[in-house]
């Protein structure tokens, strides 16, 4: 999977493992991963609040699988759409959710980083246009 590996895909990578993994932990941990995504802990305690965030994350984990898939098959254009169209929406949601929530540091990074990889892969990084 790695043998066409460039240093212009990091990013990419980061994405695709970020999003696989993080959207596994709250299987294990739905409680660690909802403070740790910046929900305060009168969301993150309920037991019931658990589940919802579960599912939720299952689909954020088939998009990580997917970056991953296309990036072994080595369709860079797809893995650099997928990066900002994620990257973008994504980003801007959680940011507002969060800082809503009443987290602006953790909304800014947010924002920050997810626009920062977005736009690698609006410039086509991975593909190398």
């Amino acid at each position: 999977m790695f043998e066409h590996f460039r240093i212009q895909h990091i990013p990419s990578l980061i994405v695709a493992s970020t999003i696989n993994f993080g959207g596994i932990w709250p299987l294990f941990d739905a409680r660690g991963a909802m403070l740790e995504f910046g929900f305060l802990p009168r969301i993150a305690d309920p037991s019931s609040s658990a589940p919802i965030f579960q599912v939720g994350n299952a689909r954020t984990t088939a998009i990580g699988l997917i970056t991953f898939l296309f990036y072994s098959r080595q369709q860079f254009e797809v893995v650099d759409t997928i990066m900002a169209i994620t990257g973008a929406y994504c980003g801007l949601i959680d940011s507002y959710v969060v800082w809503r929530e009443g987290r602006p540091r953790q909304a800014i990074f947010r924002l920050v980083s997810s626009g920062f990889l977005s736009a690698c892969g609006f410039w086509g990084l991975t593909a190398g246009r």
